[in-house]
């Protein structure tokens, strides 16, 4: 497995494409609970364009798990520094969720750095400190296994549960094993970030994506978001919160869509 030191945090991550040839770059980052295994559905038709960069978000998968808070500077930074470590100039970006947070910071305080981005299921300011503050510290008090299930079925619609039993077999998997403090520190970033102010200023062509049945990043919330940003683009799926592992085919056909389509 690949690692990088990035901010005094080792960092996993995986390139998928001809990492040596001239295609140009495509970050991924992943949702809370989650790690760079979600991209799954998504890499064979981003590689025939993209030279593809997933990562586990600190905190999650096979990153290490500084101790916390964490804050969204950190978060976008990780990207930053990544992308130095591995010589990538300029890149596209595509996030879920938290991964979507870490796009809008990104797009908004280091625009010389992207060329198009993708926030899915995400919005400016996620959730509330109602949400966050109680969920961090059970995370951090019962561990994850507590939270898997209130927090797992809101994730997908009832059809697609009832329906895809291995897939949802898995993303648990990865939920339950994702390290308790990493998790509860990246709810301490999502909860104290606040980009609604800098969103106008976003000058990245942007495509913004949600769930119609998404309950934690709502489609008002996604609406509101590409309104603010100058010329963005607004889809909705027929999803709840991970849309790309939901409706895989009209995701990745929206996403390619955008990125490979003219400015």
């Amino acid at each position: 497995m690949a690692y990088a030191a990035v901010n005094g945090t080792e960092l996993h991550y995986r390139i998928d494409g001809d990492r040596h040839g001239n295609a140009p770059w495509i970050v991924l980052s992943n949702s809370l609970g989650s790690d760079l295994s979600m991209w799954t559905p998504q890499v064979a038709a981003l590689s025939k364009h993209f030279r593809v960069l997933r990562y586990d978000t600190r905190g999650h998968g096979h990153s290490e798990a500084p101790k916390g808070p964490y804050t969204i500077e950190q978060l976008s930074g990780d990207v930053l520094g990544l992308m130095d470590t591995l010589k990538i100039e300029r890149a596209n970006f595509c996030g879920v969720s938290m991964g979507g947070l870490t796009g809008v910071a990104l797009a908004a305080r280091h625009a010389n750095r992207l060329e198009r981005v993708v926030l899915s299921n995400t919005a400016a300011r996620i959730g509330s400190p109602e949400v966050w503050v109680p969920r961090a510290a059970r995370a951090r008090a019962e561990g994850m296994l507590a939270l898997a299930d209130a927090v797992l079925p809101r994730w997908f619609t009832a059809q697609f549960i009832e329906r895809e039993p291995v897939v949802l077999a898995m993303i648990r998997d990865v939920f339950v094993h994702t390290d308790k403090e990493g998790y509860a520190s990246n709810c301490d970033a999502i909860d104290a970030a606040d980009l609604r102010p800098e969103a106008p200023g976003i000058k990245v062509p942007a495509l913004v994506i949600s769930g119609t049945h998404d309950l934690a990043a709502t489609p008002e919330q996604g609406r509101a978001l590409a309104a603010a940003i100058p010329g963005a683009r607004y889809v909705e799926l027929d999803a709840a919160h991970i849309s790309n592992i939901e409706q895989v085919d009209a995701f990745t056909k929206t996403v390619l869509d955008f990125l490979t389509g003219p400015r």
